[in-house]
This record gives structure tokens, sequence and C-alpha cells, in this order.
């Protein structure tokens, strides 16, 4: 993987990541060494100490007390060594600086939602200042979800009913990906999220500005931000592909749209609005009524820019 990586690890991405891929390398090269010597003593043993002829009978061998001191000792030492390293590691992760920028975090079927100090709030993206602490303390609505920053080395489950934590420190402004690693259902590998780490300054304003102002873009493009920031694309695809809803593409003016009570309609302003106020009205065939009743608190310019978007993809 080169400048990306290695075959075994990402990127380093954080802060801590360096630390652990060290330890990670230790324990690999020391468990190589290890494993190509007793690899080694096999096959030499087993020419030296083989049988020559059917009357042969081999002496008595007599233990070597400085042999088994080596074997005893040196694991113990290596245990040890390992033990007292990934221990350290283990407080430095789980123990956030004191002056960690704090964020809220809810997993639920089947996206990730962010909602900062301010109350600004995103899907799908966390936004983050480079170089600085972060802390996300972290819930589930549902099941059980894991949140999973290759790059950054972090891991941590999120339940329902309590809250867990974990945090990092950006090393420099990129993009990274959030994976969840907890089966939790149908669209379990599609739940997806990326962190954007930015410099301070850009994040201040950034948050400011309530994760970026939607009131100078055109209503398509506000929609196809949203589309993003409210986790639609968790659900929904806009190219065609089949997902937990129905695609975006080419549904805007379809007529016959078939409803899971037999009926149909025309997918025109009207219904799309229904839809994203009031998911559980009108529900697809062949499509479960999973989407969140949550979107019933989006603004009329909100739902006016998503339809926008809609209409685009035909």
């Amino acid at each position: 993987m080169g400048d990306k990586g290695t075959v075994w690890l990402p990127e380093a991405g954080s802060a801590l990541a360096g630390e652990i891929d060290a330890l990670f390398y230790f324990v690999y090269w020391v468990s190589v060494v290890i494993f190509v010597g007793v690899v080694a003593a096999m096959v030499y043993f087993t020419w030296k100490y083989r049988r020559r002829s059917a009357a042969e009978r081999p002496e008595p061998v007599h233990e070597s007390k400085l042999l088994e001191m080596t074997w005893i000792v040196v694991p113990t030492i290596l245990v040890l060594i390992v033990f007292t390293w990934g221990f350290r590691l283990y407080l430095d992760l789980g123990v956030a600086p004191p002056d960690a920028y704090e964020i809220r975090v809810t997993g639920k079927k089947w996206l990730w939602e962010f909602e900062y100090p301010n109350g600004t709030t995103t899907v799908g993206e966390l936004v983050v200042p480079a170089n600085r602490p972060v802390k996300l303390q972290m819930s589930s609505e549902d099941v059980i979800h894991s949140f999973f920053v290759p790059a950054f080395r972090v891991k941590q489950d999120v339940l329902p009913n309590r809250y867990t934590s974990v945090w990092f420190e950006a090393a420099r402004a990129d993009t990274f990906q959030v994976f969840c690693t907890e089966y939790c259902g149908t669209q379990h590998s599609g739940m997806l999220a990326r962190v954007v780490s930015m410099p301070q300054e850009s994040f201040d304003d950034w948050v400011e500005s309530g994760g970026g102002s939607l009131e100078e873009l055109p209503p398509a493009e506000a929609g196809e931000l949203l589309y993003s920031r409210l986790g639609c694309n968790a659900c929904h695809s806009v190219d065609g592909s089949r997902m937990v809803g129905p695609t975006f593409q080419g549904l805007y003016g379809k007529e016959g749209h078939a409803m899971a009570d037999g009926s149909t309609v025309v997918a025109d302003e009207n219904y799309l609005r229904q839809s994203i106020l009031q998911p559980g009205a009108q529900v697809v065939e062949g499509y479960p009524n999973v989407m969140p009743a949550s979107y019933a608190n989006l603004t009329e310019d909100e739902v006016s820019a998503l339809i926008a978007y809609i209409e685009s993809l035909q």
C-alpha cells in the first residue's frame, strides 16, 4: 500500500495511531521470529533424529535445564512487555484529555447522527477540528452498533439505553471512513459515515454557520447537500440501484407508483412531501416501513430543497 499504509493497516490518521501500530508490529515480528524458529527446529530435529534403520534404538535424551529456563523466561518477558505496553495504550485510549471537544453521537438503523454543543446536527458526516482532541459521547436508538475508524485505530460499541465514549485527535486535515462493525440488520454494511477534519478556524466557522449555509445555494444543490447531511443516502440511491428504500432516480413524476396496500399514485410534489414528513402514510410496495419519523421535524425550506433535488434526478 506504500505511502497510504501497509498490507495490514491503513495510513495512520490520529495522534495515537503510531503508538498502536508500533505495538501491533512488535507483536507481529516477534510472532514471525518465533514461528520461523519453531518450524526450523521441527525440520532440523526431524532430520537429525530420524530413524536410520529398523534395528536402531535411540539413546536416552537428558533434559537441558538451560533450555527449559529459556523457554519459560523469554516468553514470560515478552508477555510482560506486551501487557505493560498494551495496558498503557488502553488507558491512553480510554481517558480523553480534559480539553477534548465533545460531540454527541447517535447510532440508528442505518446511519450515524452527530450533534454539536451549539445544536448543529449532521448525519453521515462528522466534522472535527484537526490536531485537537475530540470526545464522542455515544448511544444507540435501537440495537447494538459499533463505531470504527480504521485510520484512527479506534473502535467502540454503541449501546441502547447507556452511554459509551471514545476519543481521538485527527493528525491532519483530511477525510476518513467510518464503519459500523457490529451486525445491526439488513443494511449493516451500508451504515457508513465519514470524518472530515479541518483547521480549527475553518471548523469554528463551520459550526457557527450551523454546518454550512443552505440559503445561498440553488434549491436542487441545497437538496443534494441535505441528501448526504440527513442520511438519505443510507437508504435511497440516486443511480437506480435497490437499497432499503426506493431509488430517487426517475422517481419524480412516475405514474402508477405501486403502494403496499395495492393502490397506485403519481409521484408528484405532494406525494414526495408526504413521504418525507409522514413516511408511514403510503409505503411503496416491496419495501419495509422503516423510515424514521424524525424527518417530520424538517423545515419547509429543507423539504422543498429535497423535492427539488429529487426532481433533478431524471
